[in-house]
């Protein structure tokens, strides 16, 4: 009994252990998402200022999608906000039930859930805002009378925007990849899109300047608009499908092969794994010898769930063991 006890303790160092270090990269996370809504908004004022005096559809519907990655930023914000305040009293204004802190682990790891609920609202926002630029663009396309060729000063806003960008880009890029982060994998998939789209305009305002031709701006703020619509759907796809329990089954595959391959395991019974934010948990039933002490099947799961979190960063695996049939 001691050593169940003093076993149960360690397991509890150890999951304070990974709960700080995870922790510590939603305020890394952090960070580099305030520097986003800074470039941001530095860029879409600038767009938008010189959308309005070079009459440019195209740079109007950039400004509106880098107005997009401002909104994206602070929903992500708000989301890791949610995650990190470990020690607040209720959850989003539901009370915490009493034996809250024995349950530590299972709610840190429902609050890691916003971070993932708040990206797909930034694919939501992202949809809304491309169906805006679409429109746009359509109705300038059907008015052929209000249609203009941009002024060159158009040139110097999408110049700016699309440097700036992929600054941002390869910022997120790096962070994301380095801290695990799928805010930040978001933010830099937005950013880069942002990058491509500044780019675009570019291409677009310099070939209604060079050939005069007044209908390119309402076009190309039309692919601008599909652009931003097919980054936002991906987005909204990958974090919805993580908020309905999804998991990619090869990488399930791989973690039934580990576990079948100790010693003592007869076969995975049933195996399904979980997103919560960025950290993947594990439920598992392993086939054993119907005459294994019970002692030396709790060691088992044990040893299972340790070579997971080396092999694979799992954070925490629920192992049951239940009789082979013989």
């Amino acid at each position: 009994m001691k050593e169940l006890n003093a076993h149960r303790k360690q397991e509890q160092a150890e999951w304070q252990a990974r709960q700080q270090a995870e922790l510590a990269k939603l305020h890394g996370a952090q960070h580099h998402l305030y520097l986003n809504v800074g470039a941001y908004l530095f860029i879409s004022v600038i767009e938008f200022y010189l959308a309005i005096i070079g009459h440019s559809q195209t740079l109007r519907a950039d400004a509106l999608n880098n107005l997009s990655g401002i909104i994206s930023s602070v929903l992500l914000l708000i989301g890791i906000y949610i995650a990190r305040d470990i020690h607040d009293d209720d959850l989003m204004g539901q009370p915490l039930p009493e034996d809250y802190s024995h349950s530590g682990q299972r709610l840190q790891l429902t609050r890691f859930h916003y971070e993932t609920v708040f990206t797909m609202i930034t694919g939501i926002v992202m949809i809304a805002i491309a169906a805006s630029v679409i429109y746009g663009g359509i109705k300038s396309l059907l008015n052929p009378a209000e249609q203009e060729v941009p002024q060159p000063i158009t040139l110097l806003g999408a110049g700016i925007a699309a440097v700036v960008m992929l600054g941002v880009w390869w910022l997120n890029k790096r962070a994301g990849r380095k801290l695990k982060n799928a805010a930040l994998t978001a933010a830099a998939q937005d950013s880069l899109s942002d990058a491509v789209t500044s780019l675009g305009t570019m291409v677009a305002i310099g070939g209604a300047l060079a050939f005069k031709l007044s209908w390119l701006d309402g076009v190309a703020s039309i692919l601008v608009g599909i652009f931003i619509l097919t980054a936002g759907i991906k987005i909204f796809r990958v974090s919805s499908l993580n908020l309905a329990d999804y998991f990619d089954p090869q990488v399930e595959e791989q973690f039934r092969q580990m576990a079948a391959s100790f010693t003592g395991v007869k076969r995975v019974e049933d195996l399904k794994a979980h997103y919560n934010g960025n950290v993947v948990t594990v439920d598992m039933v392993i086939a054993v010898d119907a005459h294994m002490e019970v002692q030396d099947s709790y060691r088992l799961g044990e040893e299972i769930e340790a070579a997971m979190r080396r092999e694979f960063g799992v954070v925490d695996t629920n192992v049951m063991a239940v009789p082979a049939e013989e």
